[in-house]
């Protein structure tokens, strides 16, 4: 590979309800940066890739998958050395806190990146409910953002413009769940896929 495309930004799509999601959000960054990338994150709504592909959650219903699915993680935490401790209500919409992440990239890159792992880590450890505005203000606020500029920027028809573009950009480009990685054109779907990864990074694709 020439060097421009050795050094080209990954892209992470994912939503903020994915507990697999998640996991990957707190090693990819890191994983980038020791083979000097940047990652540029997208959140997007589900809901509106499932039913654009007509697909399911893996997790719905209480078939013997979605049983499985919920056993694997707690196991993919653990094996992950995550923190991990199942919402009580799951999944939840996610469009409030999509928003405010975009929103808060307009401004502030390396806010918005904290204000991610603060919905995560506030849905996936301290079970709150992410689908509130008023929980993710308060997720912000907690970062110094202030909570009535972000209230009315969450009501924006740029920033739903802004969600809605990149919900089609996700589709458009083969997105199908989450989380789920697009590397120098080679597509990963899943937090297992991280040695996958690793291995694509260091070696420059095999």
């Amino acid at each position: 590979m020439n060097e421009t495309a050795d050094k080209a930004p990954i892209d992470f799509w994912f939503d903020f309800s994915s507990p697999y999601g998640y996991l990957l959000a707190e090693k990819i960054d890191d994983v980038a940066a020791r083979h000097g990338r940047k990652v540029r994150w997208h959140p997007i709504l589900l809901g509106v890739i499932f039913q654009a592909t007509g697909s399911r959650p893996p997790a719905d219903g209480s078939s013997a998958r979605a049983k499985y699915v919920y056993r694997d993680f707690h196991r993919s935490a653990r094996h992950m050395g995550i923190p991990y401790n199942p919402p009580s209500r799951f999944p939840l919409p996610t469009q409030n806190a999509a928003r405010a992440y975009y929103w808060l990239h307009g401004q502030d890159c390396a806010l918005a990146r904290q204000f991610a792992h603060a919905v995560y880590r506030a849905f996936f450890v301290d079970d709150l409910d992410i689908s509130s505005p008023d929980t993710v203000l308060d997720i912000a606020g907690k970062l110094g953002v202030d909570r009535e500029t972000l209230a009315a920027a969450l009501q924006s028809p740029e920033i739903k413009a802004r969600l809605k573009d990149e919900c089609e950009q996700a589709l458009a480009t083969g997105v199908f769940g989450s989380p789920h990685v697009i590397i120098d054109g080679e597509h990963f779907f899943g937090a297992d896929r991280l040695p996958q990864i690793e291995h694509w990074l260091e070696s420059g694709g095999f």
